[in-house]
């Protein structure tokens, strides 16, 4: 059993192709070498001037066109089906955003990584918060471009039990290599039971919440290690130069007012030897009591 309902049509245009490939790499190079051979000079000391020969002409026209048409028809029949979701497939939003994958479902529950059920279809409407990202499933043998601005899909068929990876196949910035995620297929009532089960309230800070779900993290740490955005740790009052919209430089104390302010003005007082351009503007996505809840926890980060 395959892990998707398209493996095996993409697997064999795949190797149908690589045989093809081989077979005419292992000929064609014998052939040369037996030319080289067999028509040198020394077997051959008068060279023989052949203009051109009809029925090589032909062979070597006619049968590379129906290998190519071979190859397209049996990599089309594998990909036309990608192209259109059965009306019964149940539909999830997948959000790409720099430098993670979210999941909303039907009810309204979002999480970090993709559940659903086995034998069942899923439809995907692919969203991107900021720049060109591609949702790749490698043991799905699936990818698709997620586009600002634009309403993309992909489905599947699950058909196996078990974790597999996901990807990000399109450069999106610094830490694209990180923007990695999992799906997992259960059976049908495992996936009920997984929908309509909320988040248990626990220790973790809702600030800490946020940063998690926004993908704060990816840009900056909790340990005082250096990414692509300053270190949360140590960050309240802590005196920062940083660089105006127009170039100049000045010095400010990180307080909240600061913090509220990079957070839904990312690039009008960015810190010092970071680069611009690459936060997402949180005014719209975060509200004021989701921004006081953030600063909250960072004041923990001492």
């Amino acid at each position: 059993m395959y892990a998707s309902n398209f493996v095996e049509g993409v697997d064999f245009s795949l190797y149908l192709i690589l045989a093809i490939s081989v077979f005419f790499l292992v000929g064609i190079t014998a052939v040369m070498i037996y030319f080289l051979f067999r028509y040198s000079k020394k077997n051959n000391p008068v060279a023989t001037n052949i203009t051109h020969n009809n029925t090589l002409e032909v062979i070597w026209t006619v049968i590379p066109t129906i290998l190519v048409v071979i190859m397209f028809w049996y990599g089309w029949t594998g990909y036309k089906p990608m192209l259109t979701a059965p009306d019964n497939a149940m539909e999830i939003d997948a959000i790409g955003q720099m430098w993670k994958w979210s999941f909303e479902y039907p009810n309204g529950k979002v999480s970090d990584t993709l559940v659903v059920p086995i034998n069942e279809p899923v439809k995907l409407n692919l969203f991107s918060k900021d720049v060109l990202h591609s949702l790749y499933i490698p043991a799905f043998r699936i990818k698709q471009d997620v586009v600002p601005g634009s309403e993309k899909m992909m489905w599947f068929t699950a058909q196996k039990l078990g974790s597999y990876d996901i990807l990000c196949a399109e450069y999106c910035g610094q830490l694209h290599a990180y923007m990695l995620s999992t799906i997992t297929v259960v059976e049908r009532r495992d996936y009920e039971i997984w929908l309509e089960t909320k988040a248990v309230a626990g220790d973790e800070h809702p600030g800490l919440t946020l940063l998690k779900r926004n993908a704060c993290l990816s840009c900056h740490t909790q340990d005082g290690t250096r990414l692509v955005g300053p270190s949360f740790k140590g960050l309240v009052d802590r005196k920062e130069t940083v660089v105006l919209e127009d170039g100049t430089e000045k010095e400010v104390v990180a307080d909240r007012a600061y913090i509220a302010n990079s957070i839904k003005n990312p690039n009008s007082e960015i810190v010092k030897s970071f680069q611009k351009g690459l936060m997402t503007n949180y005014a719209d996505i975060l509200s004021d009591e989701d921004i006081e809840q953030i600063i909250d926890f960072i004041e923990t980060m001492k």
